[in-house]
C-alpha cells in the first residue's frame, strides 16, 4: 500500500505489455493467495469475497481452477480499484482474526504464512518493475517519486577482480530458516578456478560497446539474441534514448540524462552475454555466483530505500541494486522436492527456458533475498533491473571457446 500510494485510480488498470499486470491486480492476487491458502483451507464456512475469485486472481494454479489469461488482466475494469482496496483489508482483518487464536498456530498454518509474505514481497518488486513499464510508454514521461537522480556528481568504484581457486563448493540449502524449494537441498558441484567482477558493469563502460558497433557485429551474440536485436531494432538498454548526440533514459523520478558511474540495468540475459564476449570475458554461473559472495552479509541498495533506481553501494555489496545475469539456466538441483499440492506449482514447473539471476535488486526488499536465492526470467526479458557482472576463466584456456 505503501508502494502505490503516488498512483491515481486511472494508473491501477493499465497493462502495456503482456508480461505486467496492472497495479491492481498485483494487490488482489497477493490478497488471494492468503484468503485461498489459508481463510478458505482452514476457516469453517469461509466464502469468497468475489465470485469466481479463482478465475480473476489465480496466476498459474492449474490445479485449483482456469486462471484468467495474463495478457488479458488490463481488460478487467471490475472489481473495482475501491472494491480491491477494501478486499485487502478485509481478507487482513479475517487473517489478523484467525491468527490471534493459538491453535491455529500449527506448523503448516506457518509454512503457509511465511510462503504467502515471501509471496508478497515477490509482488512489491513486480509491482514496481510493471509500473515504471506502465509509466515508461506515456509521452509525458509521468514522475512516480520525485526524488532528484545523482544531485551530485557519483563516481564508480573501481573494477577487481576476485579470484577463486576452485575445487568441490557447496550450493543450495538445508537450512530450517526459509527458502524456495528450487534452492534446496545442498549439494556439491566442481568448479574451475575463476575470477568475478568486484561490482557490475556501469553506464558508461555499457556506453563504449554500442559505441564502438556491439550492437551491430553478430560476432559477440548468440544466435537467437542476434535474431531478437534485429527483430526489435534493439540499439541499447530497455528506456534509453539517443537524442541530439546524447543518452538520456525513463526513471522512476522522471526523464533524465544517463548517469555514466550507475550500474547499467534493464539488460537482457543475451545483451549481458554479448557485452561479457566484447570484453574478453564471460557471465559468472550461479555456483561461481554463490560461492564467491557465500560469507558476504546480505546489505545494499533494496526496496526499503524507495529509490527505486539503482546506485553502487559504498561497500560493494554483491547484493542490492541489479540483478546479475549468470550464464546458468533455471533447472532443478539434483534430489530436489517438488511440494504436494498447488504449491508445486509455485517454481517447479518453470524450469524450462529461462536463465538464472543472482543478488537482488533496488526494488527487491532487503530481507527477502540470501546467497542461496535463485530468480529466473527468459533470456529476453529486460523490465527487471537486471545487470552485469563479469567473470572469466583463470585456466589459461581461451574464454571465449
Amino acid at each position: 500500500m505503501r508502494i502505490t500510494e503516488p498512483l491515481e485510480t486511472e494508473d491501477y488498470v493499465v497493462q502495456s505489455m503482456s508480461d505486467v499486470s496492472p497495479p491492481k491486480w498485483h494487490m488482489a492476487h497477493t490478497t488471494w493467495f492468503f484468503e485461498d491458502f489459508i481463510l478458505n483451507t482452514f476457516v469453517d464456512g469461509y466464502e469468497y469475497r468475489f465470485e469466481a475469485t479463482r478465475k480473476l486472481f489465480n496466476s498459474y494454479y492449474e490445479t485449483l481452477g482456469k486462471p484468467f489469461p495474463r495478457h488479458q488482466r488490463g481488460l478487467l475494469s471490475r472489481p473495482t480499484v475501491n472494491e480491491i482496496i477494501d478486499y485487502r483489508k478485509a481478507v487482513d482483518k479475517e487473517m489478523t482474526s484467525f491468527l490471534s487464536d493459538p491453535e491455529n498456530l500449527t506448523d503448516e498454518i506457518l509454512s503457509l504464512l511465511e510462503i504467502g509474505l515471501q509471496h508478497e514481497q515477490q509482488h512489491q518488486e513486480l509491482l514496481i518493475t510493471d509500473v515504471k513499464y506502465n509509466f515508461s510508454i506515456n509521452p509525458l514521461h509521468p514522475v512516480f517519486h520525485p526524488k532528484p537522480l545523482s544531485p551530485v556528481e557519483t563516481s564508480a568504484p573501481p573494477m577487481k577482480w576476485l579470484r577463486f581457486e576452485g575445487g568441490v563448493a557447496e550450493v543450495g540449502t538445508n537450512e530450517e530458516h526459509f527458502s524456495f524449494d528450487n534452492e534446496r537441498p545442498e549439494h556439491k558441484v566442481y568448479l574451475y578456478p575463476f575470477s568475478i567482477a568486484s561490482r557490475p558493469v556501469t553506464n558508461g563502460e555499457y556506453i563504449s560497446f554500442i559505441e564502438e558497433g556491439g550492437y551491430s557485429d553478430p560476432k559477440y551474440w548468440l544466435s537467437e539474441g542476434w535474431a531478437i536485436v534485429n527483430q526489435k531494432g534493439w540499439q541499447a538498454p530497455l528506456y534509453w534514448e539517443h537524442v541530439n548526440g546524447e543518452w538520456f533514459y525513463f526513471t522512476m523520478h522522471g526523464y533524465k540524462k544517463v548517469e555514466p558511474n550507475e550500474p547499467v540495468t534493464h539488460i537482457s540475459f543475451y545483451e549481458a552475454d554479448a557485452y561479457a564476449r566484447w570484453e574478453g570475458c564471460r557471465l559468472p554461473s550461479e555456483h561461481e555466483w554463490e560461492t564467491a559472495f557465500k560469507n558476504r552479509p546480505v546489505s545494499g541498495q533494496f526496496l526499503e530505500s524507495m529509490d527505486f533506481h539503482p546506485a553502487f553501494d559504498e561497500d560493494q555489496s554483491p547484493y542490492g541494486s541489479v540483478w546479475d545475469w549468470t550464464r546458468s539456466p533455471y533447472t532443478p538441483y539434483p534430489e530436489s522436492a517438488r511440494p504436494d499440492g498447488a504449491l508445486g506449482e509455485y517454481n517447479a514447473k518453470f524450469m524450462s527456458n529461462q536463465m538464472v539471476l543472482r543478488g537482488g535488486s533496488c526494488a527487491t526488499p532487503d530481507n527477502h533475498v540470501r546467497v542461496t536465492y535463485r530468480n529466473f526470467f527468459h533470456p529476453d526479458k529486460r523490465w527487471q533491473f537486471s545487470g552485469i557482472r563479469l567473470a572469466k576463466d583463470e585456466t589459461g584456456h581461451d574464454e571465449n571457446r
